[in-house]
């Protein structure tokens, strides 16, 4: 067995926030959309760089409140970026862990919890 990747499902229920969310503040891309019909919920992928999300209006898909954890080089410079943007919702601070990493942690308007981290050089 060979695992390729893991591409966690987010829970969302207004597509607007989710799209002023992901999109515009963190800045990842819409790569696909899709509805059964029209009026039915929306499922999408969302990538930036090498980093896919998909995030579902779905019932059944997932829970809201779930937390994932992305590795990032950078995370001083990410997290001084996320600040200076003056999201009305967001501006997350950086702490440094007793497991040797420094992390931002954002939080979408459905209660997911986004944390961005990268380990201490040695």
């Amino acid at each position: 067995m060979n695992l390729q990747e893991i591409v966690p499902i987010l829970r969302i229920f207004d597509v607007a926030k989710a799209v002023d969310f992901y999109i515009g503040y963190l800045e990842f891309q819409v790569d696909w959309e899709h509805r059964f019909e029209p009026d039915l919920p929306l499922y999408m992928q969302i990538s930036k760089n090498n980093l896919k999300l998909h995030l579902s209006e779905h019932h059944g898909d997932c829970s809201p409140g779930a937390a994932i954890r992305i590795e990032v080089n950078g995370i001083r410079e990410l997290q001084r970026a996320l600040i200076e943007k003056q999201h009305k919702y967001s501006r997350p601070g950086l702490e440094s862990t007793p497991w040797e990493s420094e992390e931002c942690c954002v939080t979408d308007p459905f209660g997911n919890r986004i944390i961005f981290y990268e380990y201490k050089k040695k």
